[in-house]
């Protein structure tokens, strides 16, 4: 047995109306309960894209075939299925590319809890459709329907230099703080002068749009960026231009023991809309894991979070600097 709809998942299938007889897109599924459904009504030419690679796997263990690129899963599609994102910019981009890639015919159906919808939803659709309503609401939980695509322009990824740093960063909508500098990663590119010198891998864990990947490229030969989330990947390729490896990954499942020499991080605290310090954790746990002995991570992280003592149970734990919202620390592996 499948994982069971919740309300949202209940409300967009309820509100599907006529299905197309040609490709519908299933996006933003966490769990694989929505696309599965959608599937069982269609029958067949159903495709669905989540960010996240984790996400990605629950949709793709219902037999469901996936598509890791958003632009693919949406080529050609006549109905998008779609969870709503807490980002504006990620609507906007599934969106805009749903009207520039798909069918003529084209029209959404996308569902969220009230609580995390705002009317600013309805205006970026606005922008690529020219009919935008909401259903009813129901247990909590609302749809929004978006059809007739306007000849849109495709603006994704944006980029924007920054002088002080001589970069150019690229991102999708998806990407984290998109191509602005947050204020946790400029305090942590404050300290990057602080890291030791290794010829061993260094990895960028959780990198976004490519910030800190770019920068450390600038000095380690070996830098590996990796995230979870594909839009994140793709950010991160086109604003470090070839010079670093980056994978979509699960934390860093993917890498073996002892086998990196500095892992630099400005991990999430959030996973969807819910705060969750979840992946955080077991990634510090398993840095302990992948760094060689005197192995360095550096972590920037809301002040508040509880993070100390699990980083000084892997090593000697140093707080290189803080503010009043931050704290950068270094830990060398025991």
């Amino acid at each position: 047995m499948g994982p069971d709809l919740d309300p949202v998942d209940r409300l967009l299938v309820d509100e599907l109306g006529d299905l197309p007889s040609g490709r519908i897109a299933v996006i933003g599924d966490d769990h694989g309960a929505l696309a599965a459904a959608v599937a069982e009504r269609a029958g067949a030419d159903v495709v669905a894209h989540s960010d996240s690679l984790v996400s990605e796997r629950r949709v793709a263990a219902t037999g469901v075939e996936v598509a890791p690129d958003l632009a693919t899963a949406l080529t050609g599609a006549h109905l998008v299925v779609l969870r709503l994102p807490a980002s504006l910019d990620a609507l906007d981009e599934i969106a805009r590319t749903a009207a520039v890639v798909g069918a003529p015919d084209i029209r959404i159906v996308a569902g969220g809890r009230v609580k995390h919808m705002t009317r600013s939803m309805n205006d970026v659709l606005a922008v690529s459709f020219e009919q935008v309503s909401a259903s009813l609401g129901r247990q909590k939980s609302r749809v929004l329907h978006a059809a007739t695509p306007r000849a849109v322009e495709q603006c994704w990824p944006r980029s924007r230099h920054h002088d002080d740093l001589d970069l150019t960063v690229h991102a999708h909508g998806a990407a984290f703080a998109g191509t602005r500098i947050d204020a946790g990663t400029a305090l942590l590119i404050s300290q990057l002068d602080q890291l030791s010198d290794t010829a061993a891998t260094v990895v960028d864990l959780g990198c976004g749009s490519g910030v800190l990947a770019a920068l450390l490229a600038r000095r380690f030969a070996d830098v590996v960026a990796l995230d979870v989330s594909s839009a994140a990947v793709a950010s991160t390729r086109a604003t470090t231009g070839g010079a670093v490896d980056v994978r979509r990954t699960d934390g860093l499942t993917e890498l073996v023991d002892a086998s990196v020499g500095a892992i630099v991080s400005n991990p999430p605290f959030h996973v969807g809309t819910a705060k969750d310090s979840t992946p955080t954790l077991e990634m510090i746990a398993d840095s302990a894991r992948v760094l060689v002995p005197g192995g360095e991570l550096v972590l920037v992280y809301n002040a508040h979070l509880p993070y100390l003592q699990r980083l000084r149970d892997i090593g000697a734990t140093d707080v290189l600097v803080r503010d009043r919202s931050y704290i950068v620390t270094r830990t060398v592996r025991d």
